[in-house]
């Protein structure tokens, strides 16, 4: 007997739904609200989900992922009223059985049930341990672990395979990935940046050219298509690449040939192709900008990289691993990390990704120089900045200003008296802020803890619940 988790707030749907799955001789869960839902996933062992969208505290598609990485790992099957045919895309991406539309009929969901039911068992009966080479792909957050799974999926076929992220996500690493843990791993891994590509010479430098082919043409050349046989090749911001030359792609992935310009033969080549952009290649299809056909064909496999700022859990990790790294290349006593210098680089929203994060770090490490721990002053100031909740700092300077002495001999407060009137204010605010947790309370204040609980001893103000 299974357990399935029914979320929707419309009881009538409700009582429909456990009525069928009692028959089908299973335990009916019932979650009326988002929150609901996330306590009982992650309470007890459910087997299946059967997830509403439109609900009172939220969208269903904004807790998919957290639902599906529940200790259980459970199937999840969309039914809703309400959503289009991106949130369709969008919920099977995330990794969703099935996808059911209001109205439904009672043998189309018993028969999905049935099957995503069915596939568990069997999944389930054995799982293989596969050995991924991560290639230094750092961090444990569910999110990666996600495109980790896919890496091995796409490892063992030949399909095209479409990275897509935004910039300094890790790509190349991805791909690169890709290739180590596949039956090419042997062959070469060749990379291709389409954005760098000169137009004139693009289909030369792709196809080859035979001699006399054009003006300059003094010699017989092989284009990297040829280079790359028997391996992988990584097509960078495909989305670069002009109309012509994805025409000419497009016909080589067809036939597995590849014609130089000014031969009269073609010549057959055997290779992986992954590409990667952080462009929106269905808008471009759109424009016509993009070949339709050819992104079918590149699209076989599709691994989404998230943003740093959607898996700060990974973040310390990386620092601690790349920390140490540097400190080896150049030679330098390894440095330690104060909690302040993570706490920093925890709030930061990272708009260059894990690239950006490297740089900081190459930074960091120039700027302690002898120094033999990491503190916030050694970070740029656009980091350090981030932290600063302005709105706050507006609040209190507003404060500050109704508790100001006035601007007379007699009235005007002593230095001492003023700044501990102002400190006392500050924390209030900070306290408020931090909603009771001490940890985010030194992150927002950028105290230590026992200077903290020192300034709230002085004044009496009551400490954190957690």
């Amino acid at each position: 007997m299974a357990r399935l988790l029914i979320v929707d707030d419309d009881p009538k749907i409700c009582l429909v739904l456990s009525r069928m799955v009692k028959i089908m001789g299973h335990e009916a869960v019932i979650a009326n609200t988002v929150k609901d839902a996330l306590n009982l996933s992650a309470g007890c062992d459910v087997d299946l989900i059967l997830l509403d969208l439109d609900l009172p505290d939220g969208n269903g598609l904004q807790i998919l992922p957290d639902l599906l990485n529940a200790s259980s790992e459970p199937e999840v099957i969309i039914i809703s009223g309400t959503g289009d045919i991106r949130g369709a895309e969008l919920a099977f991406k995330h990794g969703a059985w099935d996808y059911v539309r209001k109205p439904f009929v009672f043998n189309e969901v018993s028969l999905s049930i049935k099957r995503a039911l069915q596939y568990r068992q069997g999944k389930n009966i054995v799982k293989i341990p596969v050995a991924l080479n991560r290639l230094g792909i750092i961090g444990d957050s569910s999110a990666i672990q996600r495109c980790l799974e896919d890496v091995a999926r796409a490892s063992v076929t030949d399909a095209g395979v479409l990275v897509c992220g935004e910039t300094g996500t890790g790509k190349e690493l991805f791909a690169k990935a890709i290739h180590v843990n596949s039956a090419r791993s042997s062959g070469p891994f060749v990379v291709v940046d389409c954005g760098a590509l000169p137009e004139s010479l693009i289909e030369s430098i792709l196809f080859g050219h035979e001699k006399g082919a054009f003006t300059g043409a003094t010699k017989n050349q092989d284009g990297l298509i040829q280079q790359v046989d028997g391996g992988t090749l990584f097509f960078d911001e495909i989305g670069e690449l002009p109309i012509r030359a994805q025409t000419a792609l497009l016909r080589t992935l067809q036939e597995h040939k590849v014609r130089p310009l000014g031969g009269k033969t073609e010549t057959p080549v055997n290779f992986k192709l992954i590409a990667a952009t952080n462009r929106d290649l269905d808008s471009m299809v759109e424009e016509k900008t993009f070949r339709k056909d050819l992104l079918f064909r590149i699209r076989a496999i599709e691994i989404s990289l998230p943003p740093l700022r959607e898996r700060t859990e990974d973040i310390q990790q990386i620092t601690v691993t790349k920390i140490h790294e540097f400190c080896r290349r150049y030679a330098i006593a390894t440095k330690g990390i104060s909690p302040e210098f993570q706490d920093v680089l925890t709030a930061y929203n990272w708009p260059g990704n894990v690239r950006e994060l490297l740089n900081v770090l190459e930074y960091a490490l120039a700027s302690a120089r002898r120094d033999s721990v990491l503190f916030p002053k050694h970070l740029p100031p656009q980091c350090r900045t981030a932290r600063l909740d302005f709105n706050s700092i507006e609040d209190l300077k507003s404060r500050e200003r109704q508790s100001a002495p006035e601007d007379n001999d007699q009235e005007f407060a002593m230095f001492f008296d003023y700044r501990e009137k102002t400190e006392k204010a500050y924390l209030q605010m900070l306290l408020d802020k931090a909603e009771g947790n001490r940890k985010e309370a030194c992150r927002l204040s950028g105290l230590s803890q026992s200077r903290l609980y020192e300034l709230l001893k002085k004044y009496e103000l009551s400490r954190f619940n957690r």
